[in-house]
This record gives structure tokens, sequence and C-alpha cells, in this order.
């Protein structure tokens, strides 16, 4: 089954359940059945290089590339 991520229109609460194929989702906090899906993001975990952001290399806005650094 898998996990979705939730909005309710009503109190605005974000949640997620995981959902079989047509079944409906009630907000945990309201119990209101208007909620809306979320587009989420794939998340792996690996042991591959992660690039630095940051640092003084220059580059990206925290890198102080946008003059902010």
């Amino acid at each position: 089954m898998p996990i979705y991520e939730y909005v309710c229109m009503e109190c605005e609460s974000h949640f997620e359940e995981l959902v079989r194929m047509d079944e409906t989702v009630d907000c945990p906090d309201c119990g209101a059945s208007k909620v809306k899906k979320q587009f989420s993001v794939f998340a792996a975990h690996g042991t591959a290089a992660q690039p630095s952001f940051g640092g003084s290399a220059g580059g990206g806005c925290c890198g102080g590339g946008c003059g902010c650094g």
C-alpha cells in the first residue's frame, strides 16, 4: 500500500495515510472528508556522494553567489 500526503480543505492540516486503491480518506484532526492529495517527491537513501551546497567555494545563494553571504 502506498503512503500519500494529504491536506485538509477544512482545517488545513497536513497528514500522511496508507491508502488502498479506492479507499476514501478523512482528516485525522477534524474528521472532514474534504481532503486533497498533495504532490510529494520520492526519497531514497544510499551511499552515493551528496553535493555540498554552501561553503566558501561560491555559487548558490548561501555560497555567496547572490551577494547574501
